[in-house]
């Protein structure tokens, strides 16, 4: 019975360490990623120019902390470095272009 009972619990924690190879991501995992994207988003709009409250508009569902706390990093790594914001080099139109559509002639916009 020991034996049988043993065997089963090294198959379950066989089964359950290849579960990340079905796509399934486990919680912690999750919210690394979710605040490191937010810290990229923060520090990215900092670098920018922008100010904190726009860029918590223009980024709805990231998570507002993380956002802050990229924000801040970036700000305080600017001020230590005596850096300027960086202005977009893109116009509004462009940037909200689609990258590839085609277009009626056959060709596609570049």
């Amino acid at each position: 019975m020991k034996r049988l009972l043993t065997l089963t619990a090294v198959c379950a924690a066989a089964l359950l360490a290849g579960c990340e190879k079905l796509g399934i991501e486990a919680a912690d995992a999750v919210a690394a990623r979710k605040e490191a994207e937010g810290k990229a988003i923060g520090g990215a709009c900092r670098q920018a120019g922008r100010v904190i409250e726009d860029c918590y508009a223009l980024n709805k569902r990231a998570d507002k902390a993380a956002v802050f706390a990229g924000w801040r990093e970036m700000n305080d790594y600017m001020r230590d470095n005596k850096m300027e914001a960086v202005s977009p080099q893109l116009t509004p139109s462009v940037a909200a272009a689609p990258k590839s559509v085609d277009e009626p002639g056959g060709e596609a916009k570049h």
